[in-house]
C-alpha cells in the first residue's frame, strides 16, 4: 500500500469552499486534506457551529472522494495553554475539546498541536508549568474520544525539535499524544536533522513537508530553500510514518491547481 500525500488547505484560494477545496485537491492528484483551525475568528468558528450548521457542512463533503484527515490547530497561538491569564487558558482548553468533538464527528483522526507554551507572551517558569498541566486535560479528552493530538515543531525555541517535543511526549506517556513534526523548521533548528527524526522514532504520527530557508519559515516554493526532502523522507518511511502533508500557502500569480499540482509533482516519487 503506498503513503499518503496531502495538501494543506491554506494552499488553495481562501473564497473557495471546502467542497471546492476538496475538489481541487482530488483533481491534483492528493490523498487528503488537512483542515486549518488557526487564530481568526473565522476559522475558530467552525468549532461553534451549531448541530444543524455542521450537519449542512459534513453533508456538503462527505459524498467527496477524498477526506479531510488531519487538522493543523493554530488557534493556541492567540489562546495558548500556558498563558499566564487564567481566561485564555481555560479558552484554550475550550478550543481544545470543541476541536476535538469537530474531529471526533468527521473523517479527522489527528489534530496537529502547536508546541507553544506561549507565543504572543513571554515564557517562563509558570507557563512551561501551567502547559504541562493543561496538556494532560487536553491528552485525557483527547483519549476518550479517540483523536490523536500531535505535536507540531515551531519555529521558537520553546519546542523547534522533535527531541523537545518528545519530553512531553514522554512525560504525559499516552498513546493519544505524538508527534506531528514540520521538517522545515527543524532543518532550520537542528543540528543534525537526521539524529533529530530518529529521535522521535515509534512516535511520529505524520508529517508535514515545507520548505526553508534559514530565517525564513514560509511562503518558499518547493526546491528554493534547503531542506534535505529525500533523505528526510527516507528516514520517516523507515520509521514507517504513512502520513505526509504539503504545508504551503497560496499565492495567487499561479492557477490554483498548477499551484498545488506543482507540490504534488515534486513529491510523487520522493513519497
Amino acid at each position: 500500500m503506498k503513503n499518503k500525500l496531502g495538501i494543506y488547505e491554506k494552499a488553495m484560494p481562501e473564497n473557495l469552499t471546502l467542497k471546492e477545496k476538496l475538489q481541487l485537491a482530488e483533481k491534483a492528484g492528493f490523498d487528503f486534506m488537512e483542515i486549518s483551525i488557526d487564530e481568526s475568528e473565522q476559522k475558530l468558528n467552525r468549532l461553534y457551529l451549531s448541530k444543524k450548521e455542521f450537519k449542512e457542512l459534513k453533508n456538503s463533503i462527505m459524498n467527496e472522494n477524498i477526506n479531510i484527515k488531519t487538522m493543523c490547530l493554530s488557534g493556541h497561538r492567540k489562546y495558548p495553554l500556558g498563558s499566564l491569564n487564567k481566561a485564555v487558558r481555560e479558552k484554550s482548553i475550550e478550543i481544545l475539546e470543541k476541536a476535538v468533538e469537530f474531529a471526533s464527528e468527521s473523517s479527522i483522526s489527528i489534530i496537529q498541536l502547536a508546541g507553544y507554551d506561549v507565543y504572543y507572551e513571554n515564557s517562563n517558569f509558570d507557563t512551561v508549568n501551567y502547559f504541562e498541566e493543561n496538556l494532560f486535560k487536553c491528552v485525557k479528552f483527547a483519549a476518550q474520544n479517540g483523536i490523536i493530538l500531535a505535536f507540531e515543531t515551531m519555529e521558537t525555541p520553546f519546542m523547534n525539535t522533535i527531541e523537545k517535543a518528545m519530553k512531553y511526549v514522554k512525560i504525559v506517556n499516552s498513546p493519544y499524544l505524538q508527534i506531528y513534526p514540520d521538517i522545515g523548521n527543524i532543518t532550520n533548528s537542528a543540528d543534525n536533522v537526521i539524529f533529530d527524526i530518529e529521535s522521535g522514532k515509534g512516535h511520529i504520527a505524520a508529517v508535514h513537508l515545507k520548505e526553508t530557508k534559514e530565517g525564513i519559515y514560509r511562503n518558499l516554493l518547493f526546491g528554493e530553500g534547503r531542506v534535505d526532502f529525500d533523505n528526510c523522507i527516507n528516514e520517516m518511511k523507515k520509521q514507517n510514518v504513512g502520513m505526509f502533508l504539503c504545508e504551503m500557502w497560496y499565492d495567487n500569480k499561479y492557477q490554483p491547481l498548477e499551484f498545488i499540482k506543482k507540490a504534488k509533482n515534486f513529491f510523487e516519487d520522493k513519497i
